[in-house]
């Protein structure tokens, strides 16, 4: 299957162009990249070829490379008596591009040195030079004061597809022009040591661009293009850590190319000794073949004319996987049953025909794209939650199902052996596996993508020419060739070489292998990530003067070569100082705590590195300075408004300094960004429960210093959106329930949560009543084995037994609604849980004789009495409140007595009697026996004699 842009920008020339754009479009498909950079046009953009428009222009003129190629093109451009050069030019972009990932990503070696093919003759001759230009450039690609990888091999190649891309004339005469420009941006976006927001918005409008543009395509382009472009969007949401969206994309891509796949369990056997088949999670997934119909009865989609076909068993080139060779484990799931065979459980969604019919110990193997789609879809899971061990049950069998059904590409053969190798880190059983089939792949890697020169570094290293490998080279014929491995790269997003080797040594770190790391991260010189490894360690001291040699000079001024062990290294900052020295400074910051570093990592960065700022917000908050954490967020954000835990924490900085309106702002912000942060959306009910009128008019009016600290912490209008509107405080409190049972069905298991669902839903006007209900029934779930009638709100069951009982004369159980939930839920829920509460025992009284059980309700009545009578101390003259409440109950049980007791059972087998034809002993029982009690501490008091008039009156 071709590349989808080059597919479209056939389709898009006219006849006149594409003729003369052809054999550069076939040397991109063929992967001929040299052949384009050394044509004759991209001679005379290079200078290398003379041109007399270009005579004047020279690269000494300009700061950088990138700069002279740009205005270079602009004049080579501007003649549009040759038909087709921006088409011609952008094919030599797109071709130093693809290089530049063959060179860094997927291998094999580039037969040429970039420096020797791109730059001029004098500066690629000298060593010296390439390397000054080649920081030069790198220093160009840093944004926001994030610096990209130092020793990025060619990185000429990008910045050379950068600036033929984003020619205007290119971008405007090119249709899928935008879509180049796109991967440019994202290859960019991964040399960053961490996500850049100002690329992400930049990437963001470009997608929204090329969305509208695919709209606009032929029918007979239009599906190829989509599927294409959302597995590339899919994949730019997980890197942006988006996965809702991700997956949406997903499921979109999978539904047009109509290709099904569905995690299911069949009963198999996993460990070698297992007696008795349990079930075993299993991906079940075919293609579209171009003789079946599709799911729906409806005609292959146009997409499936690249499906597997008959040839498709032959032996495709694979990279290597190793076995398991585990005691226990089997190599793969040893499956005794079929989907056709299985039983469904009640409720469960049927298996498609086509995944019924399956095997799941030999499937076919799977189109590259639909390979794509299953680890994309395991990739946004674990993105989701890394350390969740369900998670990571539940997206092995996706990977798996790549690896088990066949290599239809090697990209995507190497990229399902990443994923199941980070899957399985986390497991005792498959960590070893996990480990070595990481150093296998980085070992893959370095040997393909390490040649001469052109893969050499930015600083002239070569040390990738003489790499090792783990298990032997593999045989040129036993490889993939340059097409096959980029052809699917944009969809794919594997990470670069030294991406991935820092992967590595950051998974020795997990298994204590310290050395190991160290030895990876020296080498690869990503000083901050080694002294992150030692102050992981307690090792603070060599951290700080591992970081401390990158900024400043020695001590004594001796040069670095010369310097003793144990220097310090508290010289004079370097100049100009390194790419990374704004997340130096802040490592700095962060092992001591030191404020003047975070200022100083915010300074050399020209005020764009927002994590310096976050830090200082995180560490005022910590010192519980609100208004200083506030002023520092709001200065992040105007850099990176797109990050949510930024939003998160100056919402909660605001709410301290009572700014609840800005609170409000902050919090929606954070939930527009990820709608499933279940604790932004509670406090967000906890702001709009704040702006009500009578509670803004007193918010720490005389608190100058937090008015002062809001009002630096809000002195843009992009950073908090305010409510101004204040006329109806009931739609506040609405709107704070919303968020609260947002917040709820995100967080199932926080009572908390539902404990401020269950207030609020009580107090809005009118009450949401089953709201109500459910939080209360929720919170007995959480905590009613522990705290027991504690846990039960009294007013607002209070509240609900009075409005149940208001809706109708007489209870009819038959009905559904809400007085049969309620009643249900007493009778299920509460009563078990009541022990010293009285006040609850009434309420059980008092829906029992709504009920028309007064048996039931003399019953409460007595435990409510019984209840009072358990606090100990009444009976001795202490506590005038504790007897006043005993006489009360004691009067409150003799009315009981005298109401109840007359009446008829409606319940039980003695239905029809009378409840209590002894009534009045009982009464006079009940009575006597707490005078006789209190007889010494309370008698003659106005309770004494109370009870002496109800039993005169039970007497007579």
């Amino acid at each position: 299957m071709t590349d989808v842009v080059l597919a479209w920008l056939r389709q898009s020339l006219p006849k006149e162009v594409a003729e003369v754009a052809e054999p550069y479009i076939l040397n991109l498909e063929s992967g001929e990249y040299q052949a384009l950079l050394e044509s004759e046009e991209a001679k005379k953009l290079f200078g290398t070829a003379t041109d007399g428009r270009l005579h004047d222009i020279k690269l000494r003129d300009f700061p950088t490379w990138s700069d002279y190629i740009f205005q270079r093109l602009s004049i080579l451009l501007s003649d549009r008596s040759t038909p087709g050069k921006q088409a011609v030019y952008f094919c030599v972009g797109y071709a130093a591009l693809l290089a530049f990932l063959q060179s860094n990503v997927t291998g094999p070696p580039l037969p040429f040195s970039s420096a020797d093919v791109l730059l001029p003759s004098d500066a690629a001759e000298d060593k010296q030079k390439v390397k000054v230009l080649r920081d030069s450039l790198l220093t160009n690609l840093s944004v926001d004061g994030i610096a990209a990888y130092k020793l990025t091999p060619n990185v000429e190649l990008l910045c050379l597809s950068d600036a033929i891309i984003t020619n205007p004339a290119v971008l405007k005469g090119v249709a899928p022009a935008r879509w180049v420009k796109l991967r440019v941006e994202m290859c960019r976006q991964r040399l960053l040591s961490e996500p850049s927001s100002t690329l992400q918005g930049l990437i963001n409008d470009d997608l929204d661009m090329i969305e509208d543009q695919i709209r606009g395509l032929d029918s007979s382009h239009k599906e190829l293009a989509e599927a294409g472009f959302l597995l590339e969007r899919a994949e730019v949401h997980t890197f942006h850590g988006l996965d809702k969206l991700a997956r949406k994309d997903l499921e979109e891509v999978k539904q047009r190319r109509h290709f099904e796949y569905a995690l299911t369990g069949l009963l198999g056997k996993r460990t070698k000794f297992q007696q008795k088949d349990v079930s075993q999670l299993v991906v079940l997934a075919k293609s579209v073949d171009n003789g079946d119909n599709v799911a729906n009865g409806g005609t292959p989609s146009v997409l499936c004319k690249n499906a597997p076909s008959a040839d498709a068993d032959r032996n495709v080139a694979e990279p290597a996987k190793l076995d398991l060779n585990d005691d226990t484990l089997l190599e793969s799931i040893s499956f005794s049953e079929r989907p056709a065979d299985s039983q469904e459980a009640e409720g469960e969604v049927a298996l498609p025909v086509s995944l019924n019919t399956l095997d799941p110990a030999n499937q076919p193997k799977l189109d590259a794209l639909d390979s794509i789609i299953l680890l994309n879809f395991a990739s946004s899971i674990t993105n989701t939650s890394p350390q969740n061990g369900l998670t990571r049950e539940e997206t092995l069998p996706y990977a798996t199902r790549v690896l088990e059904g066949g290599s239809s590409n090697w990209q995507v053969y190497t990229q399902a052996l990443l994923v199941r190798s980070r899957i399985e880190g986390y497991r005792s059983r498959t960590i070893e596996r996990g480990l070595l089939q990481l150093q296998t792949l980085v070992d893959q890697v370095i040997a393909d993508t390490a040649g001469s020169d052109s893969a050499g570094s930015a600083s002239g290293s070569t040390e990738a020419s003489t790499a090792t490998s783990f298990l032997p080279r593999p045989k040129e014929s036993e490889s993939a060739s340059v097409s096959e491995r980029l052809r699917f790269i944009f969809q794919l997003a594997s990470p670069y070489r030294w991406d991935l080797e820092a992967e590595l040594a950051a998974r020795w770190v997990q298994l204590g292998g310290l050395r190991s790391a160290l030895e990876i991260y020296e080498r690869l010189e990503m000083w901050a990530e080694a002294a992150l490894c030692w102050a992981a360690t307690e090792r603070e001291d060599k951290a700080k003067r591992m970081v401390r040699r990158q900024l400043y000079c020695t001590s004594s001024g001796k040069p670095d070569g010369e310097a003793d062990e144990d220097e310090a290294w508290q010289g004079e900052e370097r100049q100009p100082p390194p790419l990374d020295a704004p997340r130096l400074y802040c490592i700095l910051g962060d092992i001591d705590q030191d404020t003047s570093m975070y200022e100083k990592a915010w300074t050399v960065s020209n005020k764009r590195y927002a994590r310096a700022q976050r830090s200082l917000g995180r560490l005022y908050i910590a010192k519980g300075d609100m208004v200083k954490a506030a002023e520092a967020y709001s200065k992040s954000l105007q850099v990176s408004q797109l990050n949510q835990p930024s939003w998160f924490a100056l919402g909660c900085a605001l709410l301290e300094l009572a700014q609840f309106e800005k609170a409000v702002g902050a919090f929606s912000r954070c939930v527009q960004i990820d709608d499933t942060d279940a604790e932004a959306w509670s406090n967000l009910a906890a702001a709009l429960l704040r702006l009500e009128p009578e509670e803004d008019d007193d918010d720490d009016d005389d608190d100058e210093d937090a008015k002062a600290g809001a009002a630096r912490a809000e002195d843009e209008d992009e950073t908090v959106a305010t409510h101004k509107d204040k006329a109806d405080p009931q739609r506040y409190r609405q709107d704070a329930l919303s968020a609260l049972k947002r917040a709820a069905g995100l967080k199932h298991d926080s009572y908390r949560i539902w404990e401020n669902l269950l207030l609020v839903a009580a107090t809005v006007s009118p009450p949401d009543y089953n709201s109500a209900l459910a939080a209360q029934k929720r919170i007995i779930d959480l905590r009613g084995k522990t705290d027991g009638e504690s846990c039960l709100d009294q007013q607002v069951l209070a509240l609900l037994a009075t409005h149940v009982i208001s809706t109708a004369d007489r209870y009819d159980p038959s009905q559904p609604g809400l007085p049969r939930m309620f009643i249900k839920f007493i009778d299920d829920f509460v009563t078990p849980l009541i022990t010293t509460s009285a006040d609850l025992w009434r309420l059980v009284s008092k829906l029992a004789l709504w009920r028309h059980k007064p048996s039931s309700a003399l019953d409460a009545e007595e435990k409510a009495w019984r209840a009072v009578l358990a606090q100990p101390g009444w009976d001795t003259a202490e506590n005038e409140g504790v007897w006043d409440g005993v006489v009360e109950a004691t009067v409150r049980l003799c009315e009981a007595y005298e109401s109840f007791g007359p009446m008829e059972r409606t319940e039980g087998l003695a239905a029809g009697e009378v409840v209590a034809k002894d009534w009045r002993f009982k009464a006079r029982s009940a009575v006597r026996g707490v005078l006789g009690k209190a007889k010494g501490g309370w008698e003659g008091t106005e309770g004494w004699e109370r009870l002496q008039e109800v039993m005169q009156g039970l007497k007579g």
